[in-house]
């Protein structure tokens, strides 16, 4: 079989087993877990089969015409080269995790048929992004993983919270998808070409007329679709969604289709400074202020979902800093670790019977029941936190590396303000991000108190694919040797200065959060000194009343135990962004910035009061206008002629006598009138 045969069958095969089970899974259900994991493990070796046979060559590109336009023609593109076959390869190992996982999570699911088939159609989307190489196509790819997220966010359709964000995540998204279609157009209209090929040539030669513009476009597109600043806010409610499409939508497919994108055209960006100063100041906001955000979330998955914000926010900084090898090594590992804390959030969830993390630290043994999650899940949270010698450290490390090197000025073309943007917001944030870590851990598996009901064993699907995602989470780092001759062929190792200054400040927020989780729970043998004894109790220390887990029964199903936990977080600690917990360590390092760090900042009072409001507003005057001024004319229109009607049927009587009067009548009208106005031409 052929490297383009195998890269059209990848894709292909997860569309028809979505086609077959959509199609058959309510009338043999026997079939649907073969339909949802079977294709879709088939595509992943074929993606690794895809990877072995592109391995650092020269990029593979085929086409055919799909179709004459009368200007600007589309074809069926494949575009292969290190950067796809890697990020296919990652595609297709989550996505099979994520289905052999969700036949356990899910498994007594009413709505299950309909769930695995909308997985493998993301999945199918997804590949056809990575693999295409012509813009139109991987604009069909890109809006078919807008209306999956939509289905799969909104599972628990009878949640209000699944309802609301199923709709905010389509609709945010669509805002930025509008001028990212407007920039596909501007582009090609330049280039002369969809095939992404021809437009990286034409940029080469003769440059674009517009590129500023046409990156600012795309760039809108980009930031809904990967959740960065503005348009970020709708990836952290998307969490009332099930688990496995967390893991799926974080890891490896719609959040990263975005950064894929501005990785392949990342010669257009490189066109303009503006653009990347742009990118930078985009990517250092969303950076800091997710990981500010993932510092004060009550809701496991919530810490996560702000995490992969941030962690995103590092590979769009990398992309401005025109070191799209860095940005790629940080989405593959990032995949692999982020996968593994979401499907390891759903075992733990199953277990605690709870989603609160104020909960989970009023529990005790929890560490000891799910062995396997506490296990991978640790490993997972000192990658994230960037801790060596995990996959994390040596991506992050090649990030910063790339904005140190562009920051000193050796990086041509790219501003020195962007490399000091991307830098400075990277060290930070890598502080905070060992902090939410640190603090994730501590509330989840450190707490104390009663044990909370014992759901018995894990189901085997779901550990075994931890295990799975273990491996790379742990090892991956072990290829930045390797993967410059899969990429542009720049050194992907750790540089002294910012591996000795990245791992240090990430020490400092673990040390600090460890710090206040201390300060908040004091051994039991301590005991306040008698000259302090006197003193108010300080709010960190006043908190042994238990907030009261939400736990469900202890025969619930994972994904019911997740949909109760969603559903009874709010009745129970109010918001679902936070609780009123003061022994949490990220209240006490936050401080008066806890409050509005656990809202989001208020964007969404921001964006209501802006856009949502006044379109509302709008929207009501027009139904007015439509009701009392445009149907009133309408009506008028009508109720004259009736009334007419109705004024002559009366004189209808069918009375003979009736009409020689009223003509006789008429006729003396008319004789009169006519001599009053003899008369009157007369004098």
């Amino acid at each position: 079989m052929t490297l383009t045969t195998t890269a059209v069958l990848a894709p292909l095969l997860p569309f028809l087993g979505a086609v077959v089970g959509l199609l058959l899974g309510r009338r043999s259900p026997g079939f649907v877990r073969p339909l949802a994991v079977l294709p879709t493990l088939a595509a992943a070796v074929l993606t690794v089969a895809v990877a072995v046979g592109q391995g650092g060559g020269p990029a593979t590109d085929v086409a055919t015409r799909l179709t004459p336009t009368g200007s600007l023609p589309i074809d069926l593109a494949l575009h292969i080269d290190g950067f796809a076959a890697l990020i296919g390869l990652l595609v297709g190992v989550v996505a099979t995790c994520v289905q052999i996982y969700s036949t356990a999570y899910l498994r007594d699911d009413p709505r299950y048929p309909s769930y695995a088939a909308l997985v493998s159609l993301f999945t199918s989307a997804m590949l056809l992004v990575v693999y295409t190489g012509d813009l139109m196509v991987l604009l069909v790819g890109w809006e078919v993983m807008g209306i999956c997220s939509y289905f799969l966010v909104g599972h628990y359709w009878e949640t209000e919270a699944a309802r609301a964000a199923s709709l905010k995540a389509f609709l945010v998204t669509k805002l930025g998808d509008v001028p990212f279609l407007f920039g596909i157009f501007a582009l090609a209209a330049d280039a002369g070409t969809f095939r992404i090929t021809g437009i990286l040539g034409h940029v080469a030669r003769d440059g674009l007329h517009h590129p500023t513009l046409i990156a600012l476009l795309l760039l809108a597109g980009v930031a809904g679709k990967s959740a960065q600043f503005p348009l970020h806010t709708w990836l952290p409610d998307a969490m009332a969604g099930p688990t496995p499409v967390s893991a799926l939508i974080h890891a490896a497919t719609m959040v990263a289709a975005g950064v894929y994108v501005v990785a392949r055209l990342l010669p257009v960006f490189a066109a303009s400074a503006a653009a990347l100063v742009v990118l930078a100041v985009m990517a250092a906001v969303t950076m800091v202020g997710s990981a500010l955000a993932a510092l004060a979330q009550d809701d496991i998955k919530r810490v996560l979902a702000y995490s992969t914000v941030g962690q995103l926010g590092y590979m769009t900084g990398a992309l401005a800093v025109g070191d799209r090898g860095a940005a790629v090594f940080h989405l593959l590992s990032h995949g692999a670790f982020k996968a593994l804390l979401f499907l390891g959030a759903g075992v733990i969830i199953h277990a605690a019977g709870t989603n609160s993390l104020a909960a989970m630290s009023r529990m005790g043994g929890l560490a000891r029941r799910i062995p396997d999650a506490f296990w991978t899940v640790t490993v997972a949270l000192l990658a994230l936190a960037a801790i060596p010698p995990f996959a994390g450290f040596f991506s992050k490390e090649a990030v910063l590396g790339a904005a140190e090197h562009a920051a000193t000025g050796h990086a041509a073309g790219i501003p020195g303000a962007a490399g000091w943007t991307v830098l400075l917001s990277g060290l930070l944030t890598a502080l905070l991000t060992a902090a939410y870590a640190t603090r994730l851990w501590l509330l989840t598996f450190c707490g104390t108190g009663p044990e909370a009901p014992d759901h018995g064993p894990q189901p085997r699907a779901m550990t075994a694919v931890l295990w799975v995602l273990f491996l790379p989470t742990v090892g991956f780092g072990l290829t930045a040797t390797f993967l410059p001759a899969w990429f542009d062929g720049r050194s992907l190792t750790p540089t002294l200065t910012t591996s000795v200054l990245g791992t240090g400040v990430a020490l400092v927020g673990g040390l600090m959060t460890y710090a206040a989780w201390r300060h908040a729970h004091p051994s039991p043998g301590h005991r306040p000194s008698p000259s302090r004894s006197a003193a108010p109790p300080s709010p960190a220390l006043a908190t042994r009343t238990p907030l009261g887990a939400v736990a469900v029964a202890e025969d619930a199903t994972p994904a019911l135990a997740e949909e109760l936990a969603i559903v009874t977080h709010p009745p129970a600690y109010g918001d679902a962004a936070g609780a009123p917990d003061p022994a949490d360590p990220g209240r006490l390092l936050l401080g008066p910035l806890h409050r509005h760090a656990a809202a989001g900042f208020h964007l969404d009072a921001v964006y209501s009061a802006l856009f949502v409001r006044p379109v509302r507003a709008a929207a009501e005057l027009v139904r007015f206008l439509d009701r009392a001024v445009v149907d009133t004319y309408v009506s008028g229109a009508g109720t004259a002629p009736r009334w007419l009607g109705a004024a002559v049927r009366r004189a209808q009587t069918g009375n003979v006598q009736t009409y020689l009067g009223a003509l006789l009548a008429g006729a003396l009208v008319l004789g009169v009138a006519a001599v009053l106005v003899a008369t009157g031409t007369g004098a």
